[in-house]
């Protein structure tokens, strides 16, 4: 039998059911939004998808009927595929609907967020649902948390979450994230990532961009991810693939919408003028990436040359995780210069920035924090900063500055 997850973002769906009349929950396909509002879902809300073309073209054509037909409380999925909907759902919430009564899920996360800012501003609760968080999967507690360099919480994190050696944590991020994956309702991995992309192929990229090559596009994601936790290089990527810059363009934003990569940029800040300006390229999951740079096994890819990379995707992945199921932004970002001086991560919380280094050693040195210096030196608010590696368990390389195993994040 398939295990069962309890997810980190269900008590922030229900806290905010609570005083917003529309809940807009986003996400990568598969990563389990109809699951969990399912699994939240009272017995009298009605559920509808627009996957079905019969309900989505009584949405876009007659959207008053739908809605008489699927009277709140209703769940309605795929719902960026009727944007005459929201102009109704905004007269309904207006004319004073109940909290909670719409929830609707949409798998292009730009077309929702667009949505509701011009239809439902102030009246809906955008949230994003990432795919399985590492607590969700191996975490014995299910409290929610955001991640923290505070010692509480850090100490904290260490008493629920599960120990890992390296081996283990590689296996982990060649497993990656998803529900039907990591369940093993659909244990054959080949299978289910070649599916998955074939799906994603098939619908959104037809969705958002209608008639491109096939081929060549799974050939250019493949380039993408062999880019994971690197400077974005668009030419580059263009080269491998043999399209033009501005096509390679185009359709990094076509896997941006669809959630497939984001995006992580250089902190910007008056003091720090010799910064680069390029963001850094990640994938939603971490299984995505080893699949489609064909590492077969965890041992292939943790002494690949990918192996630094995709454990930064990884790190990136729970600490982002951890933001989006408690409905908050995630203040993180990394630092570059023009010196190649980099800082791999910079979260920022209550005005002060923790500088972070991503290690796949497990025994890392304080030479690798040297960078943390030159931030301190522009006077900028540093806080306590952190090497996350492979280390067995919580320490310090001095006072402000933790050892963070990647097994509690």
């Amino acid at each position: 039998m398939p295990l069962l997850f309890a997810r980190d973002i269900a008590p922030t769906i229900s806290r905010l059911s609570q005083s917003y009349s529309a809940i807009m929950l986003t996400g990568p396909r598969q990563v389990g939004k109809t699951t969990v509002l399912t699994q939240l879902k009272e017995a009298d809300r009605a559920y509808v998808t627009l996957d079905d073309w019969t309900e989505r073209n009584l949405a876009r054509t007659d959207p008053r009927m739908f809605l008489e037909l699927h009277r709140a409380p209703v769940m309605i999925d795929e719902a960026q595929y009727a944007p005459e909907l929201f102009s109704y759902i905004k007269m309904q919430i207006d004319q004073n609907a109940e909290p909670g009564a719409f929830w609707l899920t949409g798998s292009q996360a730009f077309s929702m967020m667009r949505l509701a800012q011009e239809s439902l501003a102030g009246r809906a609760a955008l949230l994003h649902m990432p795919a399985l968080s590492q607590h969700e999967i191996y975490s014995a507690n299910s409290c929610l948390r955001t991640f923290s360099l505070e010692l509480n919480a850090l100490q904290e994190a260490q008493k629920i979450g599960k120990p890992a050696d390296i081996m283990d944590i590689y296996t982990r991020i060649w497993q990656g994230s998803m529900p039907a994956f990591v369940s093993g309702r659909h244990p054959d991995r080949d299978v289910f990532y070649s599916s998955f992309l074939q799906t994603y192929v098939a619908r959104d990229l037809t969705e958002l961009s209608g008639n491109v090559d096939r081929y060549r596009f799974v050939d250019f994601i493949r380039a993408a991810a062999c880019r994971c936790g690197c400077l974005l290089n668009i030419a580059a990527i263009a080269q491998d693939v043999g399209v033009s810059p501005a096509t390679a363009k185009h359709w990094l934003g076509i896997l941006e919408q669809s959630d497939l990569i984001f995006f992580l940029h250089p902190y910007a800040n008056n003091l720090l003028k010799r910064t680069v300006k390029a963001p850094k390229l990640y994938f939603f999951d971490t299984g995505l990436v080893a699949y489609l740079t064909r590492h077969n096994n965890p041992e292939t890819l943790a002494n690949g040359a990918l192996c630094g990379q995709i454990l930064e995707n990884y790190v990136v992945n729970q600490i982002r995780a951890s933001f989006h199921n408690a409905g908050k932004e995630c203040p993180l970002w990394y630092y570059r210069d023009f010196d190649q001086d980099e800082i791999d991560l910079l979260l920022e919380a209550d005005g002060v920035l923790h500088p972070i280094e991503i290690k796949r050693m497990t025994t890392p040195n304080l030479s690798m924090t040297k960078t943390f210096k030159k931030l301190k030196n522009k006077n900028l608010p540093i806080g306590t900063g952190a090497v996350i590696c492979n280390a067995p368990q919580l320490s310090a390389l001095q006072s402000d500055v933790f050892i963070v195993p990647v097994w509690m994040l």
